[in-house]
């Protein structure tokens, strides 16, 4: 089992070098510059999109659900154990530092995920289902013209969804923290898991945005209330909290002290390898659930695709780190994942309610992101395989589940950043190809919002 981890680590480091970092963040600083710093100047109009009753009620426009339900369904293979768990690795391996690369990472991943869903809906087509296909390997192959990335793209989707984010890591953190929480035997908590997944997932789409729709947004309001009550607590010493994240991105030792072997390149490896872990901007996922959104415009889905990033990581995540080092729970010997995370929220909160509701959100948070990326494999396998390959997959991903829960965490983690990162590579390629039509489709979309608010202005002063 050591030399598989060590054979892992050594080829988890290989991908997620340098090359591969410069290549997600600078793909996002790229879009970024090119859309005019679209993910700020109209942030305010994605959120109120996302806030529009319009976007949840169901339409004739082409698609298979609402537009609300799809960035849920997004959100909730998004929202995960990557914003609980993978937070925790990421501080405790590089320090608090790693959080500040998790912004970065994040602000110029809003551009990335602008991109993808845009494309999706652009070059998305109808299966022989009748449902809505779209995602990296359609834009690859009918934007890009390249068959080979989309191929790839498909099969590294179904290894993260078979190996990586969408099972065992989930699973993993399920079990263990139902078990240190609730003493809830790990077969049993895998017997649940695995029939209520099989519930949800058979039903598709449909099923799975319904859920996602209910539980994403009362879970994320629950955690972020639980986690301003910790912050509210302790607010005089936030910002020496803040200033340590700062500090400690550019000087490890900041937070370590001493020589401690941590350096800036590991911190910021920590920080956007788990920051991608969590929204998953770049990685090619969340544009295959924007894809199924009833829309017309590839424009106003982006946006509100967009806003998925801003509300894991930027608000979600950073809950977590702040309490995390608020406490002081990431440097604490002998903790790790969730464990760590919940000692943080019984500590900031001085009961064991905070326990229980770090574990509750992220036994709720795994879920979803296990159904929703039941989605994204069994989409990426129709795209190989054909629509009757649907079937055997979701059985093999239903059994999946159900010895998830019996891996050691370690190698879990270190799994699910390879294929992350082997994932990523054909759809930063393809975003970078294909820019130019991300560009001219947002330029024309408000050029046109622009001459008819014009419009509507000279009608409403002529009146």
């Amino acid at each position: 089992m050591q030399n598989i981890t060590n054979l892992l680590n050594t080829i988890d480091s290989l991908v997620w070098g340098p090359p591969l970092l410069i290549l997600l963040v600078g793909t996002g600083l790229f879009l970024t510059l090119r859309l005019n710093a679209l993910q700020v100047v109209h942030l305010p109009k994605a959120l109120k999109l996302v806030f529009a009753p319009s976007s949840r009620k169901i339409s004739s426009k082409t698609g298979d659900v609402t537009p609300f339900a799809a960035l849920c369904t997004a959100l909730s293979a998004t929202i995960g154990t990557g914003n609980i768990v993978g937070v925790a690795t990421a501080i405790a391996a590089g320090g608090p530092g790693a959080l500040f690369w998790m912004w970065i990472a994040a602000f110029f991943g809003m551009a990335t995920k602008y991109a993808e869903a845009l494309l999706a809906i652009k070059y998305r087509v109808v299966d022989e289902n009748g449902q809505m296909a779209g995602g990296p390997m359609y834009y690859l192959e009918r934007g890009l013209n390249n068959k080979l990335l989309a191929r790839m793209f498909a099969l590294f989707g179904i290894g993260v969804a078979f190996f990586g984010i969408g099972t065992f890591a989930q699973v993993n953190a399920i079990a263990d923290a139902a078990r240190l929480t609730f003493d809830a035997p790990i077969w049993l908590t895998a017997v649940i898991l695995t029939t209520l997944v099989a519930a949800v997932t058979l039903g598709g789409i449909r099923s799975i945005a319904a859920v996602a729709s209910r539980i994403v947004p009362l879970m994320a309001a629950i955690y972020i209330i639980t986690s301003l009550a910790v912050i509210l607590l302790n607010l005089s010493e936030i910002p020496a909290v803040i200033s340590l994240i700062i500090d400690s991105a550019f000087n490890p030792t900041a937070a370590f002290g001493g020589a401690t072997g941590v350096t800036m390149l590991m911190v910021m490896r920590n920080g956007v390898a788990r920051g991608v872990f969590s929204n998953e901007s770049g990685l090619g996922s969340a544009p295959i659930a924007a894809a199924a959104a009833q829309t017309d415009s590839c424009v106003r889905q982006g946006l509100i695709a967009m806003t998925g990033t801003f509300f894991d990581t930027i608000i979600v995540c950073t809950m977590t780190g702040i309490v995390l080092v608020l406490t002081g729970a990431w440097n604490t010997p002998g903790l790790a994942g969730a464990a760590m995370t919940n000692s943080a929220f019984a500590m900031g909160l001085g009961s064991d309610i905070g326990k229980y509701a770090v574990t509750i959100g992220l036994m709720f948070f795994a879920f979803t992101t296990i159904i929703g990326w039941n989605y994204y494999g069994e989409r990426c396998t129709a795209y190989l395989f054909g629509v009757n390959a649907i079937k055997p997959y979701r059985l093999i991903y239903i059994g999946l589940i159900a010895c998830g829960a019996f891996l050691k965490l370690d190698l879990i983690w270190i799994l699910a950043d390879i294929v992350n990162g082997l994932m990523a590579i054909p759809n930063l390629i393809g975003l970078l190809g294909l820019s130019s039509v991300v560009v001219n489709e947002t330029r024309e979309f408000f050029a046109k919002e622009s001459t008819e608010n014009a419009s509507a202005d000279a009608v409403l002063t002529e009146i």
